[in-house]
């Protein structure tokens, strides 16, 4: 008993060895926490890599689905391809079955010269005498050299006896009444081929000056051409008066807006297309404001338009919202979520709806049959509102679709009332095309011009009369007047 007892030196070194025993635990401990410490920094550093790297793809997928999709709207180039598309091949169609049509020139219906081609009496191979078995008609269109008309007319100028007032002259064939140093004009056959090139098809004043002095012997300055458009513009400008007027009192209208630049600075074109009229109104914003300023706040026809919130603030007007511009964004959120399928079944109300109308247009329902099909697919567009599933694109689609629900279907109702604002689109391209040449207008001179001659060309091309006779009357006018024409719409 006596061997076992501790001594006090033991005693007093067991607590020493203790607190080294947990001062080597707690170093152990610290080490472990280290190494751990470093396992997870290196783990967080690996994630945020991967995390920048993620982000960077994201990213990068990001704007090539955007520059896709604004590469599917673009004008420009609508068929070019990104890569040759195989090598060895002939251009052109494939032969067989799916070909398709074959073209030809038609044989023109008069012939204003025929020549003789005979043959050679020896044949060129063998020297042998050659026999006529057949004659081949062959036909060639060309165009005529053309030289300018100059018509010179001899102006009397007189005073009167009675007040000495100046009295002057004046030819039917006449366009404008200067003399003096502005007493050379362009006739009304160039003054129409400088609108219609400059204001619908697009050439630019450069290049239009440059065709008619190589291909017509006129010699005109881009200058000149620009003083051309504003005399045009301005004789027309009662003509364009009563377009808008027109347009006003019409029972469906289609508008649509683009941007336009005058004098650098961003502004707006309107159109507003009916079947039989179309004007086009350059304005400086995108309001509602800027809308009435052509249709009049108290627009009362149908306005078949996209979902610009604006057109919703005509509260007079019935509305038809465009299918198209629906459907477009159905597609887009079928692409980015191909595991919902809610944006599968709004757009199939709306094919739904498309044949619908069909058949109505075809007579091949009756109107019984008609109304009940209508309240079906209401409801089911109902229904699909309200059970839109919770991503945040389906969310703010059915947002809209809740808001512009009376006037997604309304087409169903009235037969002259389109499905889609394709009007306004097809009436916005040639304006878009002379946005890509020239970017807008200079001034706001040439703005006004611009929307003063392009409706009226646009009306008359929709009413196939012929520009010629139109500006001829209209530049051969003493004073401003509206051609008989194009005073009321056409039935």
């Amino acid at each position: 008993m006596a061997a076992e007892r501790k001594s006090p030196i033991d005693a007093r070194e067991e607590p020493i060895r203790r607190q080294g025993e947990e001062l080597a635990r707690l170093r152990d401990e610290l080490a472990r926490t280290g190494r751990d410490r470093d396992a997870w920094k290196r783990r967080h550093d690996r994630l945020q890599r991967q995390h920048e790297r993620l982000q960077r793809q994201h990213e990068r997928l990001t704007q090539q689905l955007a520059a896709a999709r604004r590469a599917g709207f673009r004008q420009a180039a609508p068929f070019a391809k990104d890569r040759p598309q195989g090598e060895g091949r002939r251009p052109g169609r494939r032969p067989g079955r799916r070909y398709g049509r074959r073209g030809r020139r038609p044989v023109p219906p008069r012939v204003d010269r025929t020549y003789r081609a005979p043959v050679p009496p020896t044949c060129p191979g063998c020297g042998g005498a050659v026999v006529v078995t057949r004659v081949a008609p062959q036909y060639q269109e060309d165009l005529p050299v053309v030289h300018p008309i100059v018509r010179r007319f001899d102006v009397e100028v007189g005073c009167c006896t009675g007040c000495g007032r100046r009295v002057q002259g004046r030819h039917p064939l006449q366009t404008s009444d200067a003399l003096g140093a502005a007493n050379v004009h362009l006739g009304p056959g160039a003054v129409t081929l400088i609108v219609l090139l400059h204001k619908h098809v697009g050439v630019p004043l450069e290049k239009m000056a440059t065709l008619l002095r190589e291909r017509f012997g006129l010699t005109v300055t881009p200058g000149g051409l620009v003083a051309a458009l504003h005399r045009a513009a301005r004789v027309a400008a009662p003509t364009y008066a009563a377009l808008c007027e027109q347009v006003r009192g019409s029972p469906v209208v289609t508008p649509d807006e683009t941007g336009w630049r005058v004098a650098a600075v961003l502004h707006w074109l309107w159109a507003f297309a009916t079947p039989d009229t179309t004007v086009y109104a350059i304005r400086p914003g995108r309001s509602f404001e800027d809308a009435a300023a052509t249709l009049g706040t108290d627009f009362a026809g149908v306005l078949v338009r996209d979902g610009w919130a604006p057109y919703r603030r005509f509260t007079q007007a019935r509305h038809q919202s465009c299918v198209a511009h629906l459907a477009r964004r159905t597609r887009t959120l079928r692409a980015d979520h191909p595991r919902s399928p809610w944006a599968a079944r709004v757009q199939a109300v709306f094919t739904d709806a498309l044949a619908l109308r069909d058949r109505r247009d075809q007579q091949a329902i009756t109107e019984h049959g008609l109304a009940v099909a209508r309240g079906r697919l209401l409801a089911r567009l109902s229904r699909l509102i309200d059970t839109a599933p919770a991503l945040p694109a389906a969310q703010r689609f059915a947002a809209h679709l809740d808001r512009e629900f009376a006037a997604v279907l309304s087409f169903l109702w009235a037969p002259d009332v389109d499905a889609t604002n394709w009007r306004a689109e097809h009436a916005i391209r040639p304006a878009v095309v002379n946005r890509k040449v020239c970017g807008g207008n200079r001034t706001p001179r040439g703005a006004a011009t611009q929307q003063v001659l392009a409706s009226v060309v646009r009306t008359a091309r929709q009413r196939h009369l012929d520009l010629d006779d139109l500006f001829t009357t209209l530049l051969r006018a003493p004073q401003p007047i509206v051609p008989t024409t194009l005073r009321t719409p056409t039935q």
